[in-house]
């Protein structure tokens, strides 16, 4: 257990038989009255925000979480297969566990978080910049660098991906796998 005053970024609780990540906190000082937490609390299953207070020394049920690197090695039907880096032990993750699963390609390297009491996978996260080759999008033209228009195009993990029209097929992008969104162009 702990007191509402504890709560930080990061923190995970288990509030009316759920788990929620503390996504942003502030400790309040009204004129009159007692000092109280407000938080925006993130629920680990299906990712909804909630605003809650709390009451200084109101005890919360912390859960201690563990952070641990896992390689992606293959699909298998709904679910992806990821390798413990430290045990090489294998285990299946959800696809909707995983957060940017469109642009993960074999070898690549994601944050498994895990509840520490209980063993099970909260959530899966790839790093928030990915590199990866555009296989398809309509040619670009020599020039086409002054305005923000965007094109389709289809990288290696068969995700499409808005681009400025300069970005041609065999080109390496950066993307930002939290919105897929193009980040810039990789020189090889």
């Amino acid at each position: 257990m702990m007191n509402a005053q504890d709560i930080k970024n990061g923190t995970c609780i288990r509030m009316d038989g759920r788990l929620y990540f503390c996504i942003e906190f502030l400790h309040v000082k009204p004129g009159k009255g007692n000092t109280f937490m407000r938080t925006k609390l993130k629920d680990v299953v299906d990712g909804r925000v909630l605003e809650r207070r709390f009451n200084i020394g109101e005890k919360l049920e912390d859960v201690r979480v563990e952070r641990r690197p896992y390689q992606y090695l293959y699909a298998d039907g709904g679910d992806d297969i990821f390798m413990n880096q430290e045990t090489f032990d294998q285990v299946p993750i959800s696809k909707d566990l995983v957060t940017g699963a469109d642009f993960m390609k074999e070898g690549d390297i994601v944050e498994v978080v895990s509840d520490a009491s209980t063993n099970t996978v909260l959530y899966a996260e790839m790093p928030t910049k990915t590199i990866l080759e555009v296989t398809y999008t309509e040619p670009g033209i020599k020039g086409d660098t002054a305005t923000n228009t965007l094109k389709p195009a289809t990288v290696e993990t068969g995700a499409t991906v808005r681009v400025p029209l300069f970005v041609n097929t065999g080109d390496r992008i950066e993307i930002d796998t939290r919105d897929g969104s193009y980040v810039g162009r990789v020189k090889a």
